[in-house]
């Protein structure tokens, strides 16, 4: 057994004939399946699970060291450097948001609208450029308009295209000007290694339940001085170091404690860092290798599907894909693979609204495309197989000409 297999892979499914057939879940990018390696982690802690830091006994102080161990795990898998600091939050949106509000005064932010809306909303009076058709148009967009004023918020991998941005280009002109970068890593860091200097990233933001440890827990890490600079994120017990008899008499704690105000998430940490850990030991080039396989197989196959019209470039990209379905309504697409073929796929607009308007409006413009609420998205990790790839493309197939 290994650490990175996944837990309930043997899924069965029962079909309206009768027929029982394994699970083929292929909503990797909303939320990914447990590994063994994040389900033993908090497994060996319940028997000894406490509330971390200040208690005493055996239970606090076997999860303060399980907390902390945490913490430095995670560092080590975003390449943390001195002065960065590893703050463990909700999920990505959570971390985004956490870091939106510790913007000094004056910071102005540049996205792009083809973000997820974690990464869209947060900013405070943001601009916003169009999404670019090319990796040179994204290095452009942000060479006219970034100054040491600003701060560059950039998806690392696209949630609805799959598409691996130019971070580290993008990250160079960024900081050429004096700007800082901050990178949503929720759809890279399951699939790429996400080193900040590798990346060019000042933050970086990623959630548990994406990497396989869905128990709740997200990570922000990044240069410690804005976020020690600014007002806690959450008000209370944790985030102050002292309070007075007095309203507005106290000191608010630094590091990482600042902004994890109330009892922290220990089984959440724990589990992702136990999945930074199995995968800082993997093959990543072995499993990357798989993972383009598993792609090129799934492009290969829908060319054997009617009606349907693939959305990405062809320049390097995590496994995900979507597709616009022509005069066919991609939520009912979605329904009928679950109920008919025991598929798991997701159906809509993927918390990337503007993106995927702009992507049916193009569509739609080629004459290829009914107006529709959404695009019909399959996108696969770990667990994934070639007999997933082929059960997709064929069900699709089917549901489509039926």
């Amino acid at each position: 057994m290994s650490a990175l297999d996944i837990i309930g892979d043997d899924l069965k499914t029962e079909l309206p004939g009768g027929e029982t057939v394994r699970f083929t879940y292929l909503d990797y990018a909303a939320s990914a399946p447990c590994v063994r390696a994040a389900a033993e982690a908090v497994a060996e802690l319940l028997p000894r699970y406490g509330s971390v830091h200040r208690g005493t006994g055996v239970r606090s102080q076997t999860s303060t060291v399980a907390y902390e161990l945490a913490r430095d795990v995670v560092a080590e898998f975003v390449g943390a450097r001195p002065g960065d600091e590893v703050i463990f939050t909700r999920n990505t949106t959570d971390s985004l948001n956490l870091l939106a509000r510790a913007l000094p005064g004056g910071t102005r932010t540049i996205l792009f609208e083809g973000e997820h809306h974690a990464n869209l909303l947060p900013w405070p009076d943001p601009v916003r450029l169009p999404a670019p058709s090319s990796p040179e148009q994204a290095l452009a967009a942000v060479s006219a308009v970034i100054d040491e004023r600003c701060v560059l918020a950039v998806t690392g991998a696209s949630n609805v295209t799959g598409e691996i941005w130019p971070v580290r280009e993008l990250a160079d002109i960024a900081h050429a000007s004096g700007a800082r970068v901050v990178v949503d890593a929720a759809q890279l860091a399951p699939h790429r290694p996400v080193g900040l200097d590798d990346l060019g990233a000042d933050y970086l933001a990623f959630s548990g339940h994406k990497l396989y440890a869905p128990f709740g827990a997200g990570v922000l890490a990044g240069r410690a001085d804005w976020l020690d600079a600014a007002e806690p994120y959450l008000y209370g017990g944790g985030a102050s170091a002292t309070v007075g008899d007095r309203p507005g008499d106290l000191t608010w704690a630094v590091g990482p404690a600042r902004h994890e105000g109330g009892t922290p998430n220990l089984l959440g940490a724990a589990a992702i860092a136990a999945v930074c850990a199995a995968l800082l030991v993997a093959d990543r080039d072995a499993l990357h290798r798989r993972e383009q396989d598993l792609l090129a197989r799934l492009r290969d196959g829908l060319d054997g599907v009617p009606e349907q019209s693939l959305f990405g470039p062809d320049h390097p990209r995590v496994g995900i894909v979507s597709l616009a379905l022509g005069r066919h309504d991609p939520a009912r697409i979605a329904h009928r693979l679950g109920r008919e073929h025991g598929i798991g796929v997701r159906a809509g607009q993927f918390c990337a609204h503007p993106l995927v308007r702009r992507l049916l409006d193009a569509d739609r413009a080629d004459g290829c495309t009914a107006p529709g609420a959404g695009l019909l998205r399959a996108s696969f990790g770990l667990g994934s197989t070639t007999e997933d790839i082929d059960r997709f493309t064929g069900a699709l197939a089917d549901v489509l000409r039926s």
